[in-house]
């Protein structure tokens, strides 16, 4: 079992922020094993969990024979390449692989901080209409069509309990971002108590806010089933990238590296980001979740949404949320845009 295929030692040039995540990463995968760190110039010293480095490249190369890959996380290469030290390794047998890439592929996010605009330039993923976008597209339209058709019962049950509940409206609209930062209206049903006032737009300070028929309907995430609308009239596919609210386009677009690329495929009802991180609390918690929207735009493919599709119906049939959220505030999980549009409701 220490042997290959189901071990694969590692050698990781460079000592960079990348170069330590991507560690991290490997080194909970019992499938990988660190040889060395090397960085050229630097003196030999002990990196995080007594992995050491060595200070010449001659050194750390001698470990190639029993060497399965090399990984490339240098934070600048501009003359500190050893291309002909790679090129023997290649020769050798031994797999090159970018840092960026390998952590990527370990962890089911873009590495945002670390990624240069070449990355993405060169990326043949990005921006390329494939045979998937369109297939995509007409499934999401025959499904959610089917699907107002199912449910057009729960609809008018659903109303019921809310109209019963509280008082005001039966849905909500408001405002979002979609394909190429065109704006439009998101169907939701009504949640919250339009009455009650907020203490801020957060998640966390909201939970007070949910009418008992809320907190049934967004357990089971019932309360989305009206973007089946959006949907049809052409919005949005059942699965993408959740659609921002208008409001924070341009705190998004000045504060996340790359925000623009997320305008280049159609929201989603469900998506990568939301079954693998949930809501966000803040700016902060935006650009991370905005990690996995960039790997899903990038690596689009059937295989992924049918594996958002399965973690997305685990979610509807136990009827459980991020983990994250679920620590800060158990059932009391609250969109910000949800409790800015019912204030201003309220008012």
């Amino acid at each position: 079992m220490r042997l290959r295929p189901f071990v694969e030692n590692i050698l990781v040039l460079g000592q960079s922020h990348l170069a330590n995540a991507v560690t991290e990463e490997m080194r909970k995968r019992r499938r990988y094993r660190i040889l060395d760190l090397m960085e050229p110039g630097e003196p030999g010293r002990v990196f995080k969990d007594g992995v050491p480095f060595v200070g010449s490249l001659d050194r750390g190369l001698r470990t190639i024979p029993q060497t399965h890959r090399i990984v490339v996380a240098l934070s600048e290469r501009r003359g500190r390449l050893p291309i002909e030290a790679l090129l023997d390794a290649k020769r050798q047998g031994v797999a090159i692989e970018d840092a960026v890439h390998l952590y990527e592929r370990l962890t089911g996010k873009l590495a945002l901080d670390q990624l240069q605009p070449s990355h993405l330039i060169f990326a043949p993923e990005l921006g390329r209409k494939s045979l998937h976008t369109v297939l995509l597209r007409v499934l999401s339209v025959l499904l959610a069509a089917a699907g107002l058709v199912v449910c057009a019962p729960f609809f008018a049950l659903i109303a019921l309990l809310i109209k019963w509940d509280s008082p005001g409206s039966v849905f909500f609209l408001h405002e979002r971002i979609g394909k190429d930062g065109r704006k439009f209206s998101l169907v939701k049903f009504r949640t919250m108590d339009a009455v009650v006032p907020s203490k801020s737009e957060w998640v966390r300070d909201n939970g007070h806010r949910i009418t008992s028929v809320g907190r049934w309907l967004r357990k089971y995430r019932l309360d989305e089933l009206p973007q089946l609308f959006n949907v049809v009239m052409g919005h949005m596919n059942l699965i993408g990238p959740r659609p921002h609210p208008a409001s924070n386009y341009h705190l998004f677009m000045r504060n996340i590296p790359f925000y623009a690329f997320r305008a280049t495929v159609l929201p989603g009802i469900t998506g990568w980001a939301q079954v693998r991180y949930g809501y966000a609390n803040d700016l902060q918690e935006e650009i991370e979740k905005m990690q996995y929207d960039m790997y899903y735009i990038k690596y689009h493919s059937l295989r992924l949404d049918v594996e958002i599709m399965i973690r997305t119906i685990a979610v509807i049939i136990l009827g459980s949320e991020s983990p994250r959220i679920g620590a800060i505030m158990k059932d009391a999980s609250v969109s910000k845009d949800e409790s800015r549009f019912d204030k201003q409701s309220a008012a």
